[in-house]
C-alpha cells in the first residue's frame, strides 16, 4: 500500500504539472486537504473529491487539524492506495505532509511525492526578485511565535500562510523587534491569479488590509545597513584577514585586554549619564571587542563565535527552569536562589574553595562584595547589622592608632572591606554607590568652579570658609534642579 502526495500548485489548473494532471485523469478518488484552492474546480470530470475542510470547523488549533488529517490518511492507506492532494508543493509549508512522511515509514507505507509549483515562484514573479539573492522563506505562524524572529534583516524574506488579519497582526509584532515600523513591505494577494494584487505598505499597517485571505503572502525586503551579528563577524574577520587592517592583524587576546576594560567602563559612564544615544554607541564598541576575541579564538581553533552564543543560550535556558521547565517560583528571590544552586552544581567539580571563580581583575569594591556574598551564603557572616557598625568604629580607631604607612595601608583596607559588607547588608551595590558619589562630587565641584569664575574668585587662593559657602550653594542649586526634574 502507498500514498501518492500531489502538489496542486499555487493557482488554477493551468499551473498543474503534466504528471499531476495525468494522475488525476487516471484516478477515481482524490483526497484534498482543502477544497479552497483555485485548481480544484478545474479537475477532471467524474473524479470523486473528498476534502477535510470539515475538520477546520471542529478543531481549536490548526495543529490538531493536521494531526487528524494525517491519522485519517494513514488509516485509509493501510487498506488501499490513496492519492492525497495539497496546495502548492507538498514539501513547502505542508504540516500534514511532514507528519505523513515521518509516520508512514514506521508503518511500512510507501510515499511518493509528485512535485507542484509552490507559492514562492509566483510571489517572486509578482515582486520581481531573484530567489538566489539570499531569499529566506518562513511560515508566518512560526515567525509569529517568536519575540525575536530568527531571520536575517540583511536578506529578503517571504512569509507564507498569512491567511488572516490576526496572523498578520502577530507577525507584525514579532517583526517589529528587528525591523523599523515604517519599513516598506509587500502583501501579495493571490499570486499567479488573474486578479493578483500587491500592496506596498509600511510594516505597521499589514494587519489593516481587507484583502488578506488564504492566498496572501508577505514579502519583507532587506534593510540596507548591515545590522546582523553575522555582518559584524564578517567585518571583523576581514579586518583580521590577509588583506585586512595591519593594526587588527597584529592584535592578540591579551593586547585587546585594556581596550576591553576601557569600553566596559565607557558603557557604565553612559548608563550613569542616562545617555541612550551614547549607550548605543558604547555597547557597539564593547560588542566589537567580544566579536574580536571570538575571531581570534576561532583562528586558534579554541572556539567560534557561534559556540560562544550557543553556550550562553544553553546556560540561560538551563538556569531558568521556571521558564523552560516545570519549576515554579514565587518571586525573584527564589529565581536567584535557584540560579545559585544550579551554578554551584555546575561549578562544584572545578572548585576547591568557595572563593574560586571570582575574577582577580574585578574592581576592588566589586570583588570585595562578591567575596562577602559568597562566604555570607555559606554562613560566615554577622548575625546583626549592628555588629558591622561596631566593626567600622573599631577599624577607624585602629587607623587612628596606626603609626607606619604599612599599618595605615592595611587598616584602611580593612575599613573599606567592612564598609563594603555594610553595603551588602543594606542591599546597596558598593561600586555603583561610590561611582555615584564621585559623579555627585564632580558635578558640585564643577558648579563651584563656575560660580567662582562668575564672581572672579580665585579658588586656589581662596580660604576654605569661602569655598565651603560656594560648595553649599552649588549643592542647593543642584538639589533644586533635581527636584524640578522629578516634578
Amino acid at each position: 500500500m502507498g500514498i501518492i502526495i500531489v502538489g496542486l500548485g499555487p493557482g488554477d489548473s493551468g499551473l498543474l504539472t503534466r504528471e499531476a494532471w495525468n494522475l488525476f485523469t487516471a484516478a477515481d478518488t482524490v483526497y484534498l486537504r482543502t477544497r479552497k484552492h483555485p485548481a480544484v474546480k478545474d479537475l477532471p470530470e467524474g473524479l470523486t473529491l473528498i476534502s477535510f475542510d470539515y475538520l477546520y470547523d471542529t478543531a481549536d488549533r490548526f495543529s490538531d487539524v493536521y494531526e487528524e488529517i494525517s491519522r485519517e490518511i494513514l488509516r485509509i492507506a493501510n487498506k488501499q492506495d490513496i492519492i492525497y492532494a495539497v496546495p502548492g508543493h507538498p514539501n513547502v509549508g505542508e504540516s500534514t505532509v511532514a507528519q505523513l512522511v515521518k509516520e508512514a515509514s514506521q508503518l511500512g507505507i510507501s510515499i511518493r511525492i509528485v512535485a507542484g509549483l509552490s507559492f514562492v515562484e509566483p510571489v517572486l514573479t509578482a515582486i520581481g526578485i531573484d530567489a538566489l539573492d539570499g531569499l529566506q522563506i518562513f511560515d508566518a505562524i512560526e515567525i509569529a511565535s517568536h519575540l525575536y524572529p530568527p531571520c536575517n534583516v540583511n536578506f529578503p524574506m517571504i512569509l507564507g500562510q498569512v491567511y488572516n488579519r490576526f496572523v498578520a497582526s502577530e507577525v507584525k509584532l514579532s517583526l517589529a523587534a528587528v525591523y523599523p515600523e515604517e519599513h516598506i513591505v509587500s502583501l501579495v494577494h493571490g499570486a499567479s491569479e488573474h486578479n493578483q494584487h500587491v500592496d506596498n505598505i509600511p510594516l505597521y499597517t499589514i494587519d489593516r488590509s481587507d484583502r488578506i485571505d488564504h492566498l496572501t503572502t508577505l514579502y519583507v525586503p532587506p534593510i540596507a545597513d548591515l545590522s546582523m551579528l553575522s555582518s559584524l563577524a564578517e567585518t571583523v574577520a576581514v579586518l583580521r584577514g590577509p588583506n585586512g587592517c595591519p593594526w587588527d592583524m597584529e592584535q592578540t587576546p591579551q593586547s585587546m585586554r585594556d581596550g576591553f576594560l576601557e569600553e566596559a567602563y565607557e558603557v557604565l559612564d553612559a548608563l550613569d549619564a542616562e545617555d541612550e544615544g551614547n549607550l548605543c554607541e558604547e555597547l557597539g564598541d564593547l560588542l566589537y571587542h567580544i566579536v574580536m576575541q571570538a575571531q581570534m579564538a576561532s583562528e586558534s581553533q579554541s572556539f567560534t563565535l557561534y559556540q560562544l552564543i550557543a553556550g550562553i543560550d544553553r546556560k540561560l535556558r538551563r538556569r531558568h527552569p521556571h521558564v523552560w521547565g516545570d519549576l515554579t517560583v514565587a518571586d525573584s528571590s527564589e529565581v536567584v536562589k535557584n540560579w545559585d544552586q544550579i551554578k554551584s552544581k555546575e561549578k562544584k567539580r572545578d572548585r576547591s574553595s568557595l572563593l574560586d571563580g571570582i575574577p582577580q581583575a574585578l574592581p576592588a569594591l566589586v570583588r570585595s562584595q562578591k567575596i562577602q556574598n559568597r562566604v555570607g551564603k555559606a554562613g560566615f557572616d554577622w548575625t546583626e547589622i549592628s555588629g558591622i557598625y561596631q566593626k567600622i568604629q573599631e577599624e577607624i580607631g585602629e587607623i587612628q592608632r596606626s603609626r607606619s604607612a604599612s599599618e595605615q595601608h592595611d587598616e584602611l583596607g580593612d575599613l573599606f572591606f567592612v564598609v563594603v559588607n555594610l553595603a551588602r547588608w543594606l542591599a546597596v551595590d558598593a561600586e555603583s554607590a561610590l561611582r555615584d558619589a564621585n559623579l555627585r562630587f564632580s558635578k558640585r565641584f564643577k558648579l563651584v568652579e563656575q560660580l567662582a569664575a562668575k564672581r572672579r574668585i580665585d579658588i586656589e587662593n581662596e580660604n576654605i570658609e569661602e569655598l565651603e559657602e560656594l560648595w553649599e550653594e552649588a549643592k542647593q542649586l543642584l538639589a533644586n534642579v533635581d527636584s524640578d526634574a522629578k516634578v
